[in-house]
């Protein structure tokens, strides 16, 4: 029998019809990222950045890592690390929910909370992130750990070029639109830009927080959203203006709503980013006739949340 390692199971993931949710002239297709071994979409970016940082130097064997995070990063890179031999601190705000500090220190990382600035329980802002941000890099500094820095780590956006978007191509190269939300905007930006190069027609549409859509208005109106790892009000460093088609923004309501059909109506027990991405697809598929293929993504898994 062949033997795998654990980061052989990163990547390949499936993209399945919502047989129950598809119609109205539209199938829609999701890609399931959370059946990676740390339950989320970050574990391609984690792969890609720690890979990167060895090739460059950045990074040797035994010396610690240390980033800030919502959970999923920070999962994918305890995943990552363990298996390269890193010891692994993952910052998080308290804000996240305490599923994902289980899950991180059940795989081996080291985890430091910070307080809320402006947010709350369930509830991370930019500001929180901001906060918890400074605390990991002055961590990395004091230890003398590589510092992640996945909002302005290229690698992040690299991992979704070189495997995500070829993978879907390669399912369903009749894809009309391709709907995802953003946090640090290296999913949209690395899926997007490979399926631009194959298809200009394809229509590629990011997801915000209704009343923090900072891409779309240039302003947030309120800060907090149930959607955590995305939407954080702050515009992300590797933005690249006119690669997105349009933007679509859902609300709270329309999240929770979604997220409990994908496990009621399909059986994909899927996180709040996932109903948002399912949510703003439909909304784009009911304004936009013509498109017939869409695919999203199912971020992580409904088990990372304590409300789901």
């Amino acid at each position: 029998m062949k033997k795998r390692s654990v980061i052989s199971l990163i990547g390949n993931t499936p993209l399945v019809r919502l047989n129950k949710l598809s119609g109205d002239g539209f199938n829609l297709f999701c890609k399931l990222e959370y059946m990676q071994p740390g339950g989320s979409i970050k574990d391609r970016a984690a792969l890609q950045i720690i890979r990167d940082a060895y090739s460059s130097g950045k990074l040797v064997e035994g010396q610690s890592v240390v980033e800030m995070t919502s959970g999923n990063m920070g999962s994918g890179l305890a995943v990552v690390c363990k298996y390269f031999g890193n010891p692994f601190t993952a910052v998080m705000s308290s804000g996240n929910s305490k599923e994902r500090v289980k899950i991180l220190k059940a795989l081996g990382a080291d985890v430091v909370i910070t307080g809320q600035i402006d947010g709350q329980e369930g509830m991370v802002t930019g500001k929180d992130i901001e906060y918890a941000s400074e605390r990991a890099r002055r961590i990395a500094k004091d230890i003398g750990g590589y510092y992640v820095d996945q909002f302005n780590n290229m690698s992040g956006i690299k991992a979704h070029f070189l495997t995500t978007g070829p993978e879907i191509w390669h399912d369903l190269p009749e894809i009309d639109a391709f709907v995802t939300s953003i946090g640090t905007a290296g999913t949209f930006t690395g899926i997007a830009q490979f399926l631009k190069i194959q298809n200009m027609r394809i229509k590629c549409i990011a997801v915000e927080p209704e009343n923090a859509a900072i891409i779309k208005k240039g302003y947030i109106d309120n800060p907090m959203h149930i959607i955590q790892g995305t939407g954080y009000g702050l515009m992300p460093p590797n933005w690249k203006i006119g690669l997105a088609d349009d933007i679509v923004t859902v609300s709270d309501e329309e999240v929770r709503e979604m997220t409990k059909l994908l496990a009621r109506e399909e059986g994909l027990y899927a996180g709040y980013s996932s109903g948002a991405n399912v949510a703003a697809a439909f909304k784009y598929a009911k304004s936009n006739r013509l498109i017939k293929n869409i695919v999203t993504i199912l971020c992580d898994t409904g088990y990372k949340y304590s409300d789901i």
